[in-house]
């Protein structure tokens, strides 16, 4: 019996249907792999929310594979329509062509997101841009020296291979199905496969889509990311990468303030008092007049080390001495450890501190987007640039990484400092991957200040603690012993693992070795050092059942000299990188004004909290997400953070 084009279609589609299965199957799989790689192991009490989060990817997959079905199947009632005038032959190799090609793009996207996890410990965000911007070379180099490149290339090339294979296999042949149906049935059959696709890509039959509202499945926040799709996290911060190209971060609405900017003032000052003709007025705050500093203007070093998050900080002991030289500094001063940083990249952490700023969340960052342009008011080189202060950034690496010269030379910094010119005041410095070691980073800046004429204000990014984590030639580690309970919670490659705390171990002996030389001198009485991270890049490796509170978590470390020293504060409450700075301006400057986001972390007249435009927050009491808040406290930091970055917006949008 002759077939119908109808019977020809329909047969097409079941071969369709029957391919989703590998591809459902190799979905899973992935997360299952993921889930090996990155789980610390879990106790039993998590084994229901596991399988509700592996349920919960499923049907995230099935709205990823509804998604790719709906080309083929609007292709095939097409040519139903037009009478099979397309040969079905034709029509057979045109759908296995796209999903060889949609196959190996999804495979693709989902190994990027593997490797974006193992060092943020969270799916692709819209940091994953930043790899279009950063050194290539340096990249290359990173991926040459960590990883057998012709082991993963051979995988690659086996596993595109075989996709090709199955999915031609499962498509080779024409199958009609033996089906006879009246044109009304027949109409019904493709509607009905047309909303069932529907519902497959919608994945609910609820008030919202599956994607738009993604439910917890835990209170582990590994478990909750694990039915996450790499492909949509992608889409998703592709969407946010364009629109914040275009200045429309839309924060003011997201957190509530649309119209009302007066309430956020209130709720961020924590007052009914307000300037109400120029509410950005309200920010601006004057350190008390200081007759000492006056006389003796001290010098300040800020330090960002790449990388120094908190965690690992914990198992330090004679036997894993991780802090070497800087322990004796973290006895004998201040720092305080509850505490988080603004982003999780360097350039996403750097800039919002060097502004006073927060970040953008899921944005450009400033000197990237549309601010690149914009110098800032209120930047923190600025201040001390007009208070007499001669300014200086200075970065191991090179300029051009992320536009850093450019831009902070518009920040109020005086000289814009890079890997040559420390080169050309230290012709002893050795380079790696990404600038010169951290030693004579370090050297070069003592240099500066015991040359320094007038008061220097130093803001030195460091490079080492970074893939591809290569030690300095000559350079002697000290015990690194890992007990047991620390390997309970070390996740990914063990080999890779010793390479990481072994470059944190020297960037960290390294900035201790700085202060030996500030206070084995006469810079002991007259110099302010302020020491932080970027972020905790250990997060990708150490993973903790209360992950989200420790996840971000990185020192300030405060030495202050001994004319400035008074009453040590709480060091443990909480902060975050936006205090930074207006706790230096009133520890170093005299009836000096500013605006800032942040505290003065000596205040006791205010209440603390720390947070961050990934949504970490941290009052007096716990840390928490917001929405999660439970006590008083809690609430009152919910209500600052969520007027911070409405009022944070404003603050940006006010100096374009």
């Amino acid at each position: 019996m002759q077939r119908t084009p109808f019977q020809y279609n329909i047969g097409l589609i079941r071969q369709i249907i029957w391919l989703q299965l590998p591809f459902l199957f190799l979905l899973t799989v992935f997360r299952g792999l993921l889930f090996l790689m990155y789980s610390p192991g879990y106790e039993e009490r998590y084994t229901q929310e596991i399988i509700s989060a592996f349920w919960l990817g499923f049907r995230i997959d099935l709205v990823l594979v509804s998604h790719l079905f709906i080309l083929p199947l609007l292709l095939v009632i097409f040519n139903q329509i037009i009478r099979n005038r397309i040969p079905i032959d034709t029509v057979q190799k045109t759908i296995t062509l796209y999903y060889v090609v949609a196959g190996l793009l999804v495979s693709a996207i989902i190994g990027m997101d593997f490797g974006f996890f193992s060092y943020f410990n969270e799916h692709i965000n819209i940091l994953i841009f930043g790899i279009f911007e950063d050194d290539t070379w340096a990249l290359i180099e990173i991926a040459k020296k960590n990883y057998n490149l012709f082991l993963i290339t051979l995988l690659i090339v086996l596993y595109a291979v075989s996709l090709t294979f199955l999915v031609r296999k499962i498509m080779a042949k024409q199958k009609p199905l033996k089906l006879q149906l009246k044109p009304i049935y027949k109409a019904f059959v493709y509607f009905g496969l047309v909303l069932l696709i529907f519902l497959g890509a919608r994945g609910s039959v609820g008030t919202f889509p599956l994607l738009k509202l993604i439910p917890d499945v835990s209170t582990d926040t590994f478990i909750n990311a694990l039915p996450k799709s790499g492909v949509f996290e992608l889409l998703r911060a592709n969407g946010q990468y364009w629109q914040s190209h275009k200045g429309a971060y839309g924060q003011i609405k997201a957190m509530g303030y649309e119209g009302k900017m007066e309430r956020a003032f209130k709720d961020f000052l924590q007052t009914d008092s307000l300037e109400k003709q120029e509410l950005i007025a309200n920010l601006d705050k004057t350190t008390r007049p200081n007759a000492i500093v006056e006389k003796r203007a001290p010098h300040v070093v800020v330090v960002m080390m790449e990388g120094f998050g908190s965690p690992i900080l914990a198992y330090q002991s004679p036997e894993f001495d991780i802090l070497r030289r800087l322990k004796k500094h973290f006895d004998e001063d201040i720092v305080f450890m509850n505490f988080v940083s603004t982003q999780s990249g360097t350039i996403a952490s750097l800039e919002p501190i060097l502004l006073n700023l927060l970040s953008h969340p899921g944005g450009v960052t400033f000197g990237q987007g549309r601010e690149q342009k914009t110098a800032f008011d209120q930047a923190a080189a600025r201040i001390y640039q007009n208070n007499g202060y001669e300014t200086t950034f200075v970065y191991g690496g090179e300029l051009g990484w992320r536009n850093v010269g450019a831009f902070f030379s518009q920040q109020g910094f005086d000289h814009v400092v890079g890997k040559h010119h420390i080169e050309e005041l230290v012709p002893e410095a050795k380079e790696h991957v990404y600038g010169v070691y951290d030693r004579y980073a370090y050297r070069y800046i003592l240099k500066t200040l015991k040359a320094a004429k007038k008061p220097q204000f130093i803001f030195l990014l460091t490079t080492n603690n970074h893939p591809p984590y290569i030690l300095e030639e000559g350079y002697q580690s000290g015990p690194l012993k890992i007990s047991e309970e620390h390997k309970k919670h070390i996740i990914g490659n063990m080999d890779l693992y010793n390479k990481r705390i072994r470059d944190y171990q020297y960037a960290v002996d390294m900035a201790g070795a700085f202060m030996d030389e500030v206070k084995a001198t006469e810079l002991e009485d007259k110099t302010v050092v302020a020491m932080t991270a970027d972020n905790n890049t250990m997060t990708g490796v150490l993973h903790y059942g209360d992950h989200f509170k420790t996840g971000q978590t990185v020192p300030f470390y405060l030495y202050l000299p001994p004319y400035l020293q008074g009453e040590k504060p709480d060091m443990t409450l909480p902060g975050s990188q936006k205090d930074i700075f207006p706790t230096l301006y009133n520890r170093t400057l005299s009836n000096a004004t500013y605006r800032a986001l942040g505290s003065d972390l000596f205040d006791k007249n205010v209440t603390h909290c720390g947070f961050n435009t990934r949504g970490v927050i941290i009052a007096p009491d716990d840390t928490f997400a917001p929405g999660k808040e439970i006590s008083d406290l809690q609430k009152r930091c919910a209500k600052q953070f969520r007027a911070a970055m409405a009022i944070n917006q404003m603050l940006v949008e006010s100096q374009k």
